[in-house]
């Protein structure tokens, strides 16, 4: 069957994205072209045994490929052959008998506290309305860890001075209630003063001079260009200062638990892994302060 319908089908009937759709295409051609290379065997899917696969996970670390993209590229042949095995043209999935190692997991990366210290206690001119949206979309996303869409999809009415929360709606389409600090609140005030004036009402928190809700791009190079000002490290996406949020929290003191609900995790698993990047950080600290710590053998 040709991968060409696969394709069609991921694309329309089980809608991943575009770019999705090209990766697998493309990683399955890869394989096509590597079991035809010799040019003594046409491709028949049924063919393909597990051994098949083997040789071509080998052939593409020979190639110095990464073991992330080779396990990429061996999901997409067992989604393949998950297809055809329901449209009965297989009867196996040669990709499902080979087991791929384990990949380490990443840490997420961060900003650290004094960089971003540095950013918001900047002078700031009150009178320009950008330059105040810009300052607050930073300062929501670092001090109360909601994501991006979160942050644009933010109402006005969810904005509670009075109560000193926000009302965000996040994945699977669940509300929930993150407070916000007293300086936020001020900066809030402040920002809304501006936009009311210079926009106009809105329903949308976050708006553009012209009073158009802000998408994601612009709030990308927001954050991109103020963290790079206080060099806060590789990655400066809006991502970061949600992961940063997480961290900072925990390493005050904060219980695993309650930063859980503030990030509206669905699981405590997904939140633990900030407690190895807090760790990691009391390593380093622990390596750079105490006076043996650098002895060698030590």
């Amino acid at each position: 069957m040709p991968i060409e319908k696969f394709a069609q089908h991921i694309q329309y009937e089980m809608n991943l994205s575009p770019l999705t759709v090209a990766s697998y295409r493309r990683d399955l051609e890869q394989f096509v072209a590597f079991v035809t290379a010799d040019g003594k065997r046409a491709f028949d899917a049924a063919s393909i045994d597990s051994q098949d696969v083997r040789a071509w996970i080998v052939s593409l670390s020979r190639r110095g490929i990464a073991a992330r993209s080779i396990r990429r590229k061996v999901q997409a042949l067992r989604a393949y052959y998950r297809y055809l095995q329901r449209q009965g043209v297989v009867e196996s999935n040669p990709a499902a008998e080979v087991e791929l190692s384990k990949l380490p997991k990443r840490l997420p990366a961060m900003v650290r506290e004094t960089s971003l210290d540095t950013l918001l206690d900047a002078p700031l001119d009150a009178t320009d309305f950008v330059a105040v949206r810009d300052r607050l979309v930073v300062m929501m996303l670092y001090e109360t860890g909601i994501r991006r869409a979160e942050l644009i999809g933010l109402r006005d009415a969810d904005v509670d001075l009075e109560a000193s929360t926000i009302k965000v709606l996040g994945k699977r389409n669940k509300h929930r209630i993150v407070p916000i600090g007293k300086e936020l609140g001020t900066l809030i005030e402040d920002y809304r003063g501006l936009r009311d004036s210079q926009a106009g009402a809105t329903d949308a928190f976050f708006v553009t001079p012209k009073g158009r809700q802000l998408y994601p791009s612009i709030v990308y190079h927001i954050v991109h260009d103020s963290l790079a000002q206080v060099g806060g490290g590789s990655k400066l996406s809006p991502h970061v200062l949600r992961h940063t949020f997480a961290s900072s929290m925990l390493n005050h003191g904060a219980q695993l638990n309650s930063v859980k609900e503030l990030l509206g995790h669905a699981s405590l698993a997904a939140t633990q892994v900030y407690t190895h990047v807090t760790f990691s950080e009391l390593k380093n600290n622990y390596k750079l302060a105490h006076p043996r710590a650098q002895k060698k053998g030590g």
